[in-house]
C-alpha cells in the first residue's frame, strides 16, 4: 500500500516535466497510467483525473494564443495556466502522500 501511494505521488509530480520538456507532463503520466492502472490501487481513477487536467490545460492554452492579440489578455491567461499547471500537481502530490483525495478543479472530464 505504501508503494502504491509513492507511485501515485510520482504520477502526480510527473506532470511537472511539462515545465521542463514541454510535452513530458502529458506523456509520462499517460504512460504510467496506461501501464499500471490495473496494478496500482486508485491509479486508474487518479490517472484519468491527471490526463483530463493536462488536456484541459492544453485546450485553455490554445484558447489563450489568439487572445494575445486582444490587449494581451492571452499572455495573462498563459501565465495563470502555467501557475495552475505548476501548483496543482504539487498540492495533489502532497495530498496523495498524506492519504487525502486529490482534486483538479476546472478539469473537463474527457475520460471517465
Amino acid at each position: 500500500m505504501k508503494e502504491d501511494r509513492q507511485f501515485l505521488v510520482l504520477t502526480h509530480l510527473s506532470q511537472l516535466l511539462g515545465m521542463v520538456t514541454g510535452f513530458g507532463g502529458f506523456l509520462v503520466p499517460l504512460i504510467l497510467w496506461m501501464t499500471n492502472k490495473d496494478k496500482i490501487y486508485e491509479l486508474d481513477r487518479q490517472g484519468k483525473e491527471i490526463i483530463n487536467f493536462q488536456i484541459t490545460l492544453f485546450i485553455f492554452a490554445l484558447i489563450c494564443i489568439p487572445m494575445i492579440l486582444l490587449l494581451g489578455l492571452g499572455i495573462i491567461g498563459l501565465i495563470i495556466i502555467g501557475l495552475v499547471g505548476l501548483i496543482f500537481p504539487i498540492i495533489n502530490g502532497i495530498k496523495v502522500s498524506n492519504g487525502e483525495e486529490p482534486n483538479y478543479p476546472f478539469s473537463i472530464q474527457f475520460i471517465k
